[in-house]
């Protein structure tokens, strides 16, 4: 068994240090008030006991939580207060300085949480851990002076979540819709240099990747961006290539025009390979000021093209794109492995998804790329125009933001609807299990502490807005002056932006499976039990339309894609409730509304009933469905990408790409157990480290690629396949 310091840093359990501890202030009382030493020796084996039930490592103050409660079952009171004082005595010693152990361990590389708490950030590398010394300051001051003390502790207890506290003293968003048009359309300016509007399509992706950079390097979520935005470039690049390929043949005194335009045509083509390659290469390459890959996704919607020609070029960029996602990149090895960036979401519509409509040639290349990369993922046009529909009753289909969070429809003051340049100002979770346990099962009171901490969460949020409120353009003029979001004046603020529905501010949860069957005793499922799942998802819809209508902030329901957060809750709940069987005996909470991984439900019949929930999630959602290796099934992935098209908005297929480095075994790498910790594992060689692996697994939404902490790799391991 494992303990986690308060640095951070793994240490094997060690219970003499607990026996040690009581017998300190055991000494400290008067005889007849004292602990025997075989009352000291159940103490200590109780407390091992139970952190071994727990199978996680467990963290030091955990264990002290374990010590006093049972220093008090053995009715030794004095005891217990001569423990209690010693643990408050050294908490203020250690509050005199928060960050200094927690940058050290970062440095030294042996911070445990840290190393597992974003899956696409290496910890090792000196500029993640640059961003993350920056982030333990930020986190201080936020904690210290920028929020409230209840809302802190809060957040401490597992009540909420306050998103992104390592980038709040900042004055930083969370995602937005990169408007790429704008920029490469009219110009923009990167680093002090004017960048004017490209004369051909393999310049557009240069100037695209630079954008995307410069954009994630001024916020801290996800970015989206559209090929649509690109097309037009394929037909510059057309005419001039053939132009060229006319004055060549004029020399030689040849003008034979279709030779002319087929010569042109290859030639459109491979520059078309080589601008694709730059925008797939340098995504992956790149790294932003955050010490990552940036974090973008790239859409695919043939029904943005404005003219049926733009379709068509629209088409060959889609195309190339999914050939190269196909082949994937290669790893240090020279091997051909999947990459997590950039997520691709392709847009199933009328077009292209029955065999024999004029692009269906795409989306059975869109699903071989699934089954091999796990991407690309689907957006149904068909249920998105039903879903998104603005104040004129006309719906819309577009792409999320980074991986699930999806702009509310908003039409500017010229009466048209506006996507891109927009962004979500941060989100703040609830803890949907612990308003369940909080009430004992009791309806009446799970819905008036339901609102109690909906109410801390619309003060959380609203600390989130005021943080950005007055925020100058110069502070990111990627962002807010040359078109990536806006074009406001130097010195303007950006408070105009956060008003009226231009962007959104997010309410998340998560946990509706474990809340809905500790308050009903089933799965959310389950007949009898879904209204109540479903009440619960109306109920926040409600309190976001008030907020909204008090504050003029598009306040919106999201789903949050709790990754680190998801253990720290299973944690939060483990102390505070206990271990309950089919609620907190796992080491993870359910994200969103999602069916609970180890439920056996077949892919059609899961998709069908979250695609209900999904509706409720406005602000952003994503369901899945589990599969093995469907390579040799491409009807098969066809078969849940038409399903999805018919009946829910947005979803992807959880395919394995793993690589082992030592004996170049290319399957599925598995999870194992050894001394309470879950490890990965070839099963060829048994290599376990994991420098010399490529393991991708669906995080929450996106591939994550540098591993995860042990509560999400808990999920993963539980995962049971839908198909």
């Amino acid at each position: 068994m494992k303990i986690i310091k308060r640095n951070g840093t793994e240490v094997s359990f060690d219970v003499e240090k607990i026996i040690n501890a009581v017998k300190k202030a055991n000494n400290e009382v008067s005889d007849e008030n004292r602990l025997s030493e075989a009352q000291i020796k159940l103490i200590a084996d109780k407390v091992t006991a139970h952190a071994n039930d727990l199978n996680r490592s467990v963290h030091v103050e955990e264990i002290q939580d374990f010590v006093e409660n049972q220093i008090m079952d053995q009715k030794a009171f004095a005891v217990a207060r001569k423990y209690i004082t010693y643990r408050y005595t050294r908490t203020l010693v250690r509050r005199a300085n928060t960050t200094d152990a927690q940058i050290l361990t970062l440095i030294e590389c042996n911070n445990e949480e840290v190393k597992q708490e974003n899956s696409n950030k290496n910890p090792t590398v000196n500029s993640v851990q640059r961003d993350y010394m920056a982030g333990e300051v930020s986190k201080d001051l936020t904690r210290r002076i920028l929020l409230p003390p209840d809302i802190v502790a809060a957040h401490d207890e597992g009540l909420i979540h306050f998103h992104d506290a390592d980038y709040f003293a900042q004055h930083m968003h969370n995602c937005d819709l990169v408007n790429l048009e704008d920029m490469l359309q009219n110009g923009t300016v990167i680093s002090g240099t004017f960048i004017e509007k490209p004369h051909s399509f393999s310049t557009a992706c240069n100037i695209a990747t630079q954008i995307i950079a410069q954009v994630a390097s001024n916020q801290y979520g996800g970015q989206s961006i559209s090929l649509t935005h690109l097309a037009p470039f394929v037909d510059i690049s057309r005419q001039k290539i053939r132009k060229d390929v006319a004055e060549e043949f004029a020399s030689v005194g040849v003008s034979d025009e279709a030779q002319i335009a087929a010569i042109a045509e290859k030639r459109l083509r491979d520059e078309i390979k080589k601008g694709i390659q730059t925008i797939q290469y340098q995504v992956v390459t790149l790294l932003t000021t955050n010490g990552q890959a940036p974090f973008v996704t790239v859409f695919m919607y043939l029904g943005e093209a404005r003219s049926e020609a733009e379709r068509a070029d629209l088409a060959l960029i889609i195309e190339e794109t999914l050939k190269q996602r196909i082949q994937g990149v290669k790893n240090e090895s020279g091997v051909w492995v999947t990459p997590a960036f950039p997520k691709l979401i392709y847009v199933l519509e009328e077009d292209n998804i029955r065999e024999g409509s004029k692009y269906w040639y795409l989306t059975e290349l869109a699903a071989k790329c699934t089954a091999k990369r796990m991407v690309p993922d689907y957006i149904s046009e068909k249920k998105m125009l039903e879903y998104k529909i603005d104040k004129n009753g006309e719906g819309h289909c577009y792409t999320c933001m980074g991986c699930r969070s999806f702009l509310t429809p908003y039409v500017d003051e010229n009466g048209k609807p506006k996507y891109y340049g927009r962004f979500n100002q941060g989100v703040v979770t609830i803890n949907l299990v612990d308003v369940a346990l909080s009430s004992g099962g009791d309806e009446k009171k799970f819905w008036d502490i339901f609102d109690e901490r909906l109410e801390l969460c619309y003060r959380a949020l609203m600390y989130r807005h005021n943080r950005l409120k007055g925020t100058l353009s110069d502070a990111a003029p990627i962002l807010w002056q040359y078109g990536a979001l806006a074009r406001l004046k130097k010195g303007e603020t950006i408070d105009k932006l956060l008003y009226g529905g231009y962007s959104t501010i997010s309410l998340g949860y998560a946990g509706l499976y474990e809340c809905v069957k500790y308050m009903t005793g089933k799965s959310h499922t389950d007949p009898e039990a879904k209204p109540f799942a479903l009440s619960v998802m109306q109920h926040m819809n409600d309190k976001c339309k008030e907020w909204k209508a008090k504050e003029n902030i598009d306040f919106s329901l999201y789903g949050t894609p709790l990754e680190s957060t998801t253990y720290k809750f299973a944690k939060c709940l483990q102390k505070r409730f206990g271990i309950i069987p089919g609620v907190t005996d796992k080491n993870y909470i359910t994200n969103s509304y999602h069916v609970h991984v180890t439920e056996q439900i077949d892919a059609f019949t899961k998709l069908k009933f979250e695609s209900d929930f999904q509706q409720l999630s406005p602000g952003g959602a994503i369901s899945y469905v589990e599969v093995p290796n469907m390579q040799n099934n491409i009807p098969a992935v066809l078969a849940v990408m038409q399903y999805i098209y018919d009946n829910i908005m947005y979803a992807e297929l959880n395919t394995k790409s793993d690589y082992c480095q030592v004996c170049g075994y290319d399957g599925e790498i598995q999870i194992v157990e050894e001394d309470g910790k879950l490890l990965w594992e070839c099963p060829h060689c048994h290599n376990r480290d994991q420098n010399k692996m490529n393991v991708a697994r669906r995080t929450c939404g996106y591939i994550g690629t540098q591993f995860w902490n042990q509560g999400r790799t808990q999920e993963i391991k539980d995962r049971v396949l839908h198909l």
